[in-house]
């Protein structure tokens, strides 16, 4: 795909992208088993072990779990209260949408308890081991701590597109507004009104700025990180693209990630016309 070469003019060092179809790769750029940190690309990894958890019946959505009135639900959907980076409450469980690492490492305790055993280890057999994600390891907190490869997440974006290890209608669920109408800061994009978020899953819906494209559904969703790397999936299209950077997220990669995803989104619709 020539859309994707525009990533080997950004300002970084090293750069991995592959977009993913039905079919399988359509298009890819760089070191494909080169090892990233994702930040909290992490996020959708440590939702997908938690929607296993949920298929097996280890958890359920509405168990109570961290702060009073809060539950599983609240916790992966940023709406227990928690702050961004530790376990203060300042909110009410369901009243705002305040993004918090905080709030995925209690919920990742909360789901090793459950399955009696680590989460980085429930992670890795829930979800790397069963897609051959070998190059992939929660190495730190489960918001933010994981490494990967882009051959790994286009393993997992091909799960996202085609579920195998759970049903599609759970993946739906989660990827669809929860607690709908809620206002709160994107990370680098400012105040949201509303941020709307499904079960881990970012949702783009009308929200502008945006990391995505400006052509892009209202149902497309995904999580980009910190390091400078990103994971969206179109339902649209039917197609998913994941980019990895060892530039941290500036102004460089707000001017840059939105009209290169608009290019990979506009070659791949022409290409089915």
């Amino acid at each position: 795909m020539r859309s994707v070469e525009v990533a080997s003019t950004w300002p970084v060092g090293n750069v991995a992208v592959a977009v993913v179809t039905p079919d399988g790769v359509a298009g890819s750029l760089g070191d494909q088993q080169r090892v990233f940190p994702l930040a909290s690309v992490t996020k959708l990894l440590t939702s997908y072990a938690v929607l296993v958890a949920v298929e097996e019946g280890a958890v359920e959505w509405d168990q109570p779990a961290g702060p009073e009135g809060s539950t599983v639900r609240h916790l992966i959907a940023h709406t227990a209260g928690y702050a961004f980076d530790k376990a203060e409450v300042q909110a009410a469980p369901g009243t705002r949408r305040i993004y918090s690492n905080a709030g995925f490492d209690v919920l990742a305790s909360f789901v090793g308890e459950a399955c009696e055993m680590p989460f980085a280890t429930y992670l890795h057999e829930a979800v790397f081991a069963p897609l051959g994600m070998n190059s992939s390891a929660l190495a730190g907190s489960a918001g933010a701590g994981a490494e990967s490869c882009a051959a790994d997440l286009a393993l997992f974006a091909a799960e996202l597109l085609s579920p195998r290890l759970v049903s599609a209608e759970l993946v739906a669920e989660a990827t669809s507004v929860v607690f709908p109408g809620l206002n709160g800061v994107l990370p680098g994009y400012g105040m949201q009104k509303p941020n709307d978020w499904g079960l881990g899953f970012e949702i783009r819906d009308s929200k502008s700025p945006h990391w995505t494209g400006l052509s892009f559904s209202p149902r497309t969703f995904g999580h980009f990180g910190q390091s400078g790397t990103f994971l969206w999936v179109d339902p649209e299209i039917s197609a998913a693209c994941v980019a990895l950077t060892d530039l941290r997220f500036g102004p460089w990669a707000v001017e840059a990630w939105t009209p290169f995803s608009d290019g990979v989104r506009a070659e791949l619709v022409s290409r089915r016309a």
